[in-house]
């Protein structure tokens, strides 16, 4: 068995000590030279500096302006609320009347009374709609008829009251009529209805297809098929 050399010289191995101080790198050693912008940025430059010079004054007048017109446009504000206000506060819509109260004589100079918790204006200058209307007619022997409804609308010009929903007609000798509609005039004490009625007092009961009252509630007709139930023999 043959043993052949290499013939390459060999490199020493360096020893590499464990825990010893780290050999320093290399520093390049610093450089004194400056960095030298190019024509296209010094242009760039000079025109951003020439547009801040308008740009920035432009804009502390425009601030200025603002701070000055501001005040002038919040009172143009309010104006503006306030005629808006006044426009809804003259609609028709919006007059209205809490409990009003309208007195009047009929042809013989006898009072009249109407009353209502609302009254709201319409079109017309002299008609009001009524909510639970009540029309107190007083006779010339002291004596009283009362009528009363849910709605109502009353023309104040030819003093007729119109009457629906539930409408009662009191009289001061213990009768009373109830229907669904009625017309009243209050000048000569009238009134009368075509919606079937039903009436009771001390003379029994009774029901019609409508009714006719006359004489300030003196005399009453019952109108149509009727059908009535005495009491007391009369």
């Amino acid at each position: 068995m043959s043993v052949r050399e290499d013939p390459r010289p060999t490199q020493p191995v360096p020893l590499r000590t464990t825990g010893g101080p780290a050999a320093p790198r290399r520093m390049l050693p610093p450089s004194r030279g400056r960095w030298a912008p190019s024509a296209g940025q010094i242009a760039r430059r000079r025109f951003l500096v020439r547009l801040a010079k308008w740009v920035f004054p432009i804009a502390g007048v425009g601030l200025l302006i603002g701070i000055a017109v501001w005040p002038e446009l919040d009172r143009m504000e309010d104006r503006a609320r306030v005629s808006f206000r006044r426009v809804i506060q003259t609609a028709p819509d919006a007059v209205r009347v809490v409990q009003p109260r309208y007195q009047g004589l009929d042809e013989q100079n006898r009072p009249f009374t109407v009353t209502a918790t609302i009254a709201s204006q319409t079109d017309a200058p002299d008609v009001v709609e009524l909510d639970q209307p009540r029309a107190d007619i007083l006779l010339t022997d002291g004596s009283w008829v009362l009528l009363e409804s849910q709605a109502g609308r009353y023309d104040k010009g030819r003093n007729r009251l119109d009457l629906t929903g539930d409408v009662t007609l009191w009289q001061d000798g213990g009768n009373m009529l109830v229907t669904e509609a009625a017309e009243v005039l209050l000048g000569d004490g009238s009134a009368s209805g075509d919606r079937p009625v039903a009436a009771q007092g001390p003379f029994g009961t009774l029901v019609s297809e409508g009714f006719r009252l006359t004489e300030r509630g003196q005399v009453v007709v019952f109108t149509g098929r009727a059908r009535a139930v005495l009491e007391g023999g009369q």
